[in-house]
């Protein structure tokens, strides 16, 4: 039978977000229900409220998350009712061009579950990154859920979903950061502390964070930068290049994603180094430099799609070593909240005074 649960929606675009009663199928092929333990509060659940992902309101917020497997509907063998989960947005197909030659981080063709949750009156409702998790239980595609320890904290796991998992894929799949690398990272927010994290557990020896708020460059020490820039104070660009023996990082991670921090990225790197842009740009933002520039100073300029992850590998990857102590997950989560506090956890996030606010149900 369907269920009615809470849930956090976005009615229209720029409105305070709703706790409200919500409707869950019972799962259908290749569909699992989710019963939510713990869900992480990311900026791009406030971009779906502002109407900056589409329009397609309402929206059911909140897919940075962990919990049970509750249900599972025909041809489902992946996970079983009772499985420790942690969601994830990009469910690979296995069939598509990019899936075929070897490359599934690049799937086109993720799914996402075939029905739609709706409110009481049946609207239908556009669940986040296809998960929507500010919820007590969600409907989501066998796909996206990858089972890890269930002995560990599900605030911590579930921030693997989005976030960290974006951050420290930046660093180590898209960036490939290696022992002895230099590395810059430019924002020092939930995301670019991550990719901090996935330099120091990838061996780099000097780790730069650059922000313009001094609370986030302490985070970002705290994490294991080596050296911290404030860019309100100092030319970015001259500060790493001086840290780094006047020549530029090996690899230098966006993680703002305006043309100003990517030109910082770029100038900031070391010939033949490495920009990755995981930071996500708007619609309107444009780039303007001289072409000669991109020829002159040769190698890879990447942008990182969900940190590169395949979760299936990934996840549990993390989550040991997260449980070993070398991956101090814990520090990302500020404070613990109820499913009535996303609209205030929304304001302190934008105020930048925490790395992640998460939702504990």
């Amino acid at each position: 039978m369907p269920q009615q649960v809470r849930g956090v929606i976005a009615r229209s675009k720029g409105a305070a977000v709703e706790l409200t009663d919500i409707v869950v199928p019972d799962p259908g092929p290749d569909e699992v229900v989710v019963a939510i333990a713990a869900c992480g509060v990311c900026h791009t659940d406030l971009t779906y409220r502002e109407g900056g992902i589409n329009d397609e309101f309402p929206f059911l917020l909140g897919h940075e998350a962990a919990g049970t497997v509750e249900s599972v509907g025909a041809g489902v063998e992946s996970v079983q009712p009772g499985d420790f989960v942690v969601l994830n947005w990009r469910a690979v197909c296995g069939q598509c061009r990019a899936c075929k030659r070897g490359r599934p981080q690049y799937c086109f063709n993720t799914f996402n579950a075939t029905q739609r949750m709706t409110l009481t009156d049946g609207t239908e409702l556009t669940p986040a990154l296809g998960i929507g998790a500010f919820a007590d239980k969600t409907l989501v595609h066998a796909g996206q859920c990858t089972k890890v320890d269930p002995t560990v904290d599900p605030a911590v796991a579930g921030l693997l979903g989005c976030g960290v998992m974006a951050g420290l894929g930046a660093a180590v799949n898209t960036g490939g950061v290696g022992r002895g690398d230099s590395v810059a990272v430019i924002g020092c927010g939930g995301v670019g502390d991550a990719a901090i994290a996935g330099a120091r557990l990838a061996g780099a020896t000097t780790i730069i964070a650059v922000d313009r708020d001094d609370r986030k460059l302490a985070w970002a020490r705290d994490l294991g930068a080596t050296h911290t820039i404030n860019a309100a104070e100092n030319d970015a660009v001259t500060a790493v290049q001086e840290l780094t023996g006047g020549f530029g990082a090996d690899v230098v991670i966006d993680a703002v994603g305006r043309p100003e921090t990517w030109q910082q990225a770029f100038y900031a790197r070391d010939l033949a180094g490495t920009v990755v842009l995981v930071g996500v740009p708007t619609p309107d933002m444009r780039l303007e430099m001289p072409l000669l520039d991109f020829f002159a100073r040769g190698g890879s300029l990447k942008s990182s799609w969900y940190g590169d992850c395949l979760p299936e590998r990934d996840f549990p990857m993390l989550i040991d070593l997260h449980r070993q102590g070398r991956l101090p997950l814990d520090k990302f989560v500020t404070e613990r909240i109820s499913l009535d506090d996303v609209e205030k956890a929304f304001h302190t996030m934008h105020a930048g005074e925490v790395l992640r606010s998460v939702v504990i149900l």
